[in-house]
């Protein structure tokens, strides 16, 4: 008996035990549709973080005052600008301050690193709910202070209307810009008609001078739902402390050695001597989409677990399955054997049986697996997407689930003595 016989038989086999093959192939599809779904769904997410924490660009940075008690995700792993010196001390007077408006307005007038773009903004909370007329927002509006070039810096863009101008900034007069979601709630079917109108902020008017594109929101970053004043409008409101400053260089290039020149000012800006550490730090636009990229690993590697587990678990009943099928099939093992069937043809047959069970178990799973993963792609907005590596992980260890599920029920059944097997009842 030639490979292609047994193979050929061994699919007649499962295709004419339907209900068998059926109960067997769906075991091992729900343990590869957890694996691949879960795995799926994570890389959405991923895919969803890199597009909403990269907001600024590749060519921008902020600097931030350093949260003394700031920590994501377990220990501390420590800042390139922040990392301990030997005999270092910390400036105590420094030690808990926030980043004042003197000190960003110094590094921002001596900050002269190839035309490169400077902004001061500060953050007055996420809580904050817009009137116009009858309609409201969700409570959920952040407000934020900026200048003239924080729309730039920040990588936002206009619609409609303009931009802060020197006016604005000076006079701290109450204008505001503000994001499509904000103009979609107050001005449903017409955002546009939102320029000129005068809102309410904390009961306060607000006449509107631009409109937002667009930035997409995820669970995370909420970049629509966002109002912009001036910085001395802001100040009449309670939020951060401190004031934060975003650098956009002219490519990505210049990034270091920017980073390097802004850790020059910054410090003196702060009034920092040579033994003193850095009491701020410097966010490129993409570490925090690796710090949950990060946390988004380790719940990939649960799920692997999960879905191994789960595969253990149909290993067995597979196993189990082809046993029952060497116990039904004895007198036809006899046969085969009777008329010049050898142990390898009966070994043969019944481990092609079960690895074709298994890797239909598999094409089932992985393709329920991508359309349930990617629920969340159409729930994030990001596109459609398949985890072609563990997709060919998958057909791997289902083919060796079926491999070693088989290995000792074909031994079994390579082993009936044919005489005993064609009297077997």
């Amino acid at each position: 008996m030639t490979i292609q016989d047994s193979f050929v038989l061994a699919w007649r086999t499962v295709k004419s035990n339907k209900l068998r093959t059926g109960i067997t192939v769906a075991i091992i599809a729900f343990g590869i549709m957890a694996l691949i779904g879960i795995i799926t769904a994570i890389s959405a997410m991923n895919q969803s973080l890199k597009e909403n924490f990269s907001f600024m660009g590749a060519n921008a940075f902020v600097v931030r005052y350093k949260e003394m008690n700031a920590r994501m995700g377990g220990p501390n792993n420590g800042d390139e600008f922040s990392k301990s010196k030997r005999g270092a001390k910390e400036k105590k007077s420094n030690l808990g301050k926030p980043i004042k408006i003197e000190e960003a307005t110094y590094f921002k007038e001596n900050f002269g690193f190839n035309r490169a773009a400077v902004s001061i903004s500060r953050r007055m909370g996420g809580n904050n709910e817009l009137h116009y007329k009858n309609r409201k927002t969700n409570p959920q509006i952040s407000l934020m202070g900026g200048d003239e070039n924080y729309l730039t810096v920040n990588g936002f863009s206009l619609t409609q209307g303009r931009n802060f101008n020197n006016v604005d900034i000076t006079s701290g007069r109450n204008v505001c810009i503000i994001g499509s979601n904000v103009a979609a709630k107050l001005f449903p079917g017409r955002p546009e008609k939102s320029i000129d109108k005068v809102i309410l902020l904390q009961g306060k008017p607000y006449r509107v001078i631009g409109l937002l594109k667009s930035k997409g929101s995820s669970a995370m970053m909420r970049q629509d739902d966002v109002v912009i004043s001036s910085l001395k409008n802001v100040r009449q409101y309670q939020g951060s402390a401190s004031y934060s400053l975003g650098v956009m260089v002219n490519n990505v290039a210049e990034l270091e050695p920017a980073i390097g020149e802004t850790t020059d000012q910054m410090r003196k800006a702060r009034r920092l001597i040579p033994s003193e550490l850095d009491n701020f730090v410097i966010d490129k636009s993409d570490k925090f989409a690796s710090l949950f990229i990060g946390f988004l690993a380790g719940i990939s590697g649960a799920a692997g677990a999960i879905g191994m587990i789960t595969l253990i678990g149909a290993a067995i009943g597979l196993m189990n399955i082809m046993l029952v099928a060497v116990s039904e099939r004895t007198r036809e093992v006899g046969l085969i054997k009777a008329i010049g069937g050898k142990r390898k043809d009966v070994r043969r047959q019944f481990l092609f049986e079960s690895i074709l069970i298994s890797i239909l178990g598999a094409i089932f799973g992985i393709i329920l697996g991508v359309l349930v993963g990617n629920i969340f792609s159409l729930v994030l907005g990001t596109g459609f997407v398949v985890p072609w590596m563990w997709v060919v992980i998958g057909i791997v260890i289902c083919t060796v689930v079926g491999l070693v599920a088989g290995i000792y029920p074909a031994m079994k059944a390579a082993a009936l003595n044919p005489i005993d097997a064609l009297r077997y009842e």
